[in-house]
């Protein structure tokens, strides 16, 4: 007989179930559907049970006591709860569902809070001012930490400076070491001493953080910084394997594409080179360290060329030990060096000679010598008089020309008074 009462109970229970469901999608809008219901108890007790209006009116007072919740109403029929109104957000939504489902006595839920969607400017509003007061009292809790870790950024570069300066009076005295390598040393001194103290100084801001941390972020944030930032990073090693080793150095002057000029620095990531007419130009390393770089001023003098015509008729051997004298006289010329005179081509109107001879490096100084030299030659050549031709052009007629008298004889007349 017992078991017969609990059967018809579970049926009775099923059927009000399946009854609230029928009837909330009938009675509810066409584009609203009721929420889930939650998972029931594995047992149902049937001895002792709550009723049903002590439930609702618990849960009533402790929707209300929230605030969270617009015309709340909280119905049970025997132990399953219904909870419908309204409630400001999703996550109280969820919490009313939670509370009903963990009641004594509640086998199931059935959650019909809408969520209000109207904007809360207020309650907006209250929630950044508590914002901003949370973060202003952490920022207040964390101001000793913060002035501490500026003070060691100070010290930092107290101390980067101070080593600077004695690293380079003792590489100063270091005679052997190219200037190159000497920047390279101090530049890397300041970066080391840098790291070392903002380490310290992040693991003071920050009191949870240790050395080794800090490097690990630094290392996962190094991958991803390489990443994005590729061509500094290529001009950085770049700019060390230049100071490292590399043939040319400060006050140097090359030639790298279309731009010439004198190299004023080298740094970790660029080299400014001074062009001839006063201009700064800045070379990034790895474009340096990958392309073809001319050192014009690799040795103390460097060779110098031009090409010197004279005449068809001259002689050749005379025309040359007149050149070669006047090239050996110039004060640009280096006397330890060979000056080279010889036949270089014949062209369309003179015999052409290739002068070379050896100056100082500089483009200042090899425009300096080319101008003495070509003035020499050009005033020994007039002295000896030997020609230097300007183009010549025969001009060649298939049939005779044949000359007019009568208008060749009006034509003297005003040709005579052009030349008075």
């Amino acid at each position: 007989m017992k078991h017969v009462t609990i059967s018809i109970s579970a049926l009775a229970l099923s059927f009000l179930i399946l009854s609230h469901f029928a009837f909330g999608q009938s009675s509810g809008n066409d584009d609203e559907s009721p929420a889930a219901v939650s998972t029931t108890p594995d047992t149902v007790a049937v001895d002792d049970v709550a009723g049903d209006s002590e439930i609702a009116q618990r849960l009533q007072r402790i929707f209300e006591a929230t605030g969270w919740f617009d015309e709340v109403n909280v119905r049970s029929q025997n132990g399953f709860v219904t909870i419908s109104g309204a409630a400001d957000t999703d996550e109280h939504s969820a919490w009313a569902e939670a509370i009903a489902t963990r009641t004594t006595d509640v086998i199931g839920v059935s959650n019909q809070l809408q969520v209000d969607s109207r904007i809360d400017f207020a309650g907006a509003m209250t929630v950044v001012g508590q914002s901003l007061n949370d973060l202003y009292h952490s920022f207040l809790m964390h101001l000793p930490f913060i002035l501490a870790g500026l003070v060691v950024v100070a010290i930092t570069w107290v101390v980067s400076t101070l080593v600077g300066m004695i690293l380079r009076r003792i590489l100063n005295n270091q005679i052997r070491l190219r200037k190159s390598l000497q920047d390279l040393l101090l530049q890397l001194a300041s970066i080391t001493t840098w790291i070392i103290g903002l380490l310290i100084a992040t693991v003071i801001v920050f009191p949870g953080m240790t050395p080794a941390k800090a490097l690990t972020v630094l290392g996962l944030g190094s991958v991803a910084i390489g990443f994005a930032f590729k061509d500094i990073f290529e001009n950085f090693f770049a700019g060390i394997l230049i100071l490292w080793r590399y043939p040319f150095d400060r006050g140097d002057f090359i030639q790298h594409g279309d731009i010439s000029g004198k190299v004023e620095e080298i740094t970790i990531r660029n080299t400014l080179i001074r062009r001839t007419d006063g201009e700064l130009v800045v070379v990034p390393n790895g474009q340096l360290f990958k392309s073809n770089v001319e050192v014009l001023t690799d040795r103390s003098r460097r060779r110098v060329r031009i090409i010197c015509g004279v005449g068809y008729g001259e002689d050749l051997e005379r025309s040359r030990d007149v050149i070669l004298k006047a090239v050996q006289s110039c004060q640009t010329v280096d006397d330890s060096q060979e000056v080279q005179v010889l036949a270089h081509e014949f062209a369309d109107s003179s015999i052409n000679f290739e002068v070379a001879w050896w100056t100082a490096p500089t483009p200042l100084d090899v425009r300096r010598s080319r101008g003495e030299v070509i003035t020499a030659i050009k005033s020994a050549l007039d002295e000896a008089k030997i020609e230097i031709p300007f183009p010549y052009r025969t001009l060649t007629f298939a049939e005779p020309l044949t000359l007019d008298e009568n208008r060749a004889g009006r034509l003297a007349p005003a040709m005579q008074n052009g030349r008075e």
